[in-house]
């Protein structure tokens, strides 16, 4: 069924879980190399998980990227409903 869990089209599943994925890891990517952040990453591939944890907070370019992610995270929603996939954001 694949991580997204869409059963509309075959595609469609794969599109949601690729969008995704490109954007998860392309922040995580920035926040290390543009950004200069220090990370603790712990991910399981198979699953579909990915954590990020933030060793000393987030900078202003951290935090810019962060939103630039969850932008991108709120049009797929906005684009395949929120069956497949939910944001939440919760600042800590």
């Amino acid at each position: 069924m694949g991580h997204a869990e869409s059963r509309h089209f075959f595609f469609e599943k794969d599109m949601i879980c690729a969008a995704v994925s490109v954007l998860v890891i392309n922040t995580v990517n920035s926040l290390e190399m543009l950004a200069s952040e220090k990370l603790r990453v712990t991910q399981n591939q198979s699953e579909g998980f990915l954590r990020c944890e933030f060793i000393n907070g987030l900078s202003e370019k951290g935090i810019l990227l962060m939103d630039s992610m969850i932008l991108g995270l709120q049009g797929i929603v906005k684009q395949y409903g929120s069956k497949h996939l939910q944001v939440n954001v919760e600042e800590v």
